[in-house]
């Protein structure tokens, strides 16, 4: 009588659940990249807006800067004025601008320089 050889066992069917996997974890991997790369170019440009509200606050006031910040695409949060320390005639503005999800806050400041005017009696 002769001995029958048992078959292997084979691994049959483990590829499917691990390309499963795999790709499952690619799709959130990418899913959070694009979601990150949203978050980051919100974030840049609520800075740019951010910080051409403030210029423009301290060139003009609260009203050109909410104009800039929504001419960039943003909201202006919160503008506030305070005269610099030191007695310098500066004007510090503080705005804060929110562009989607992101928020981003910028200071400039105006300095008031006072000169004579010109003499114009002299020719």
């Amino acid at each position: 009588m002769t001995a029958r050889a048992r078959p292997e066992p084979r691994d049959r069917g483990q590829a499917a659940p691990m390309m499963v996997v795999i790709l499952l974890a690619l799709t959130v991997a990418v899913a959070a990249t694009v979601e990150v790369g949203r978050f980051l170019d919100e974030s840049a440009r609520a800075r740019t807006a951010a910080d051409a509200a403030a210029l423009a606050g301290a060139a003009a006031g609260r009203a050109e800067a909410a104009a800039l910040a929504k001419a960039n695409g943003g909201r202006l949060l919160s503008y506030a004025e305070q005269e610099a320390d030191g007695g310098s005639n500066a004007l510090l503005v503080t705005v804060a601008v929110q562009v989607g999800r992101a928020s981003q806050t910028a200071r400039a400041e105006r300095l008031v320089e006072w000169t004579a005017p010109p003499d114009t009696t002299h020719n």
